[in-house]
């Protein structure tokens, strides 16, 4: 019976304590009391007192991070210092996120920077001094770990399927698709596997456009872009520069980052320089 009446007391405080957030013709609203205005610009929003002064904007980042992983957050930013952009984490208050009803449930819900009283100042003052880190799960911050390497090797794929690393040949493709080369995804399905070599010719990796699974010389299994439901969808086919990338991931061998740049001697009017 007392536990009972804990959690019907529980229960009662949340709704009594629960805000009314409504967003009507640009009007922010909290418990029938108007706030803020809003307003909605090529997906960027721009939060304004009720003078229509503008304070500051908010802007959704949807974007693939490596493979099928994908990264959500916001961009805010002060009207008056453009110069200072804060990446933060969102909330939304139903299934549906990146819309005008997750920027506010944010701004009043996660952030605190709107209130009854309006555009809290004082807090989104304080936000800018002192940013919130952002709660990443562990797929997320592998997938950026990966990213950062992927981006020091700098690999392209040229139009007769060479693979480069800045600059540099360091592999080929064989068994392309006839779509090669109009197209930079691999929509074509074949029975025979894309080949992937290094500079020497060596086997290093096969690609099934069937599975879309790379499959390494040295056994290795990964599944590229797995068909997503929502915004991830449009991550159906992989590029050849992907698969690359991935296979670079999987075979450190396939391409080594230089930690160390070599340069030959420095030498100046025809006169080598001193070592130290």
């Amino acid at each position: 019976m007392k536990r009972n009446l804990i959690m019907f007391f529980t229960v009662l405080s949340f709704f009594l304590n629960a805000q009314l957030i409504k967003t009507k013709r640009g009007i922010v609203s909290l418990d029938g009391i108007h706030v803020a205005k809003i307003s909605n610009k090529s997906g960027q929003y721009t939060f304004m007192d009720l003078k229509e002064t503008p304070i500051f904007t908010m802007e959704f980042v949807d974007k693939s991070v490596v493979d099928s992983v994908r990264d959500s957050y916001v961009k805010l930013n002060r009207v008056y210092n453009r110069d200072k952009i804060l990446d933060m984490d969102y909330i939304s208050p139903s299934a549906f996120s990146g819309d005008e009803k997750s920027a506010v449930y944010t701004c009043i819900k996660g952030l605190k920077i709107i209130d009854e009283r309006g555009i809290n100042i004082k807090n989104l003052d304080e936000l800018f001094k002192n940013m919130p880190k952002r709660k990443l799960d562990t797929k997320t911050k592998e997938a950026y770990t990966t990213r950062t390497k992927i981006d020091k090797l700098n690999i392209t794929v040229n139009n007769v399927g060479e693979i480069l690393s800045n600059g540099v040949p360091v592999g080929y493709f064989t068994n392309l698709p006839v779509s090669f080369g109009a197209d930079d995804t691999i929509s074509d399905k074949s029975f025979i596997d894309i080949e992937i070599y290094d500079a020497k010719s060596k086997l290093v990796g096969r690609y099934s456009t069937t599975t879309k699974r790379i499959t390494t010389a040295g056994g290795k299994v990964f599944t590229l872009y797995r068909e997503m439901s929502g915004r991830a969808s449009i991550l159906k086919f992989p590029t050849y520069k992907a698969l690359a990338e991935r296979m670079a991931i999987l075979d450190p061998n396939f391409i080594k980052i230089r930690e160390k740049v070599e340069v030959g001697e420095v030498v100046k009017d025809g006169v080598e320089k001193d070592k130290k």
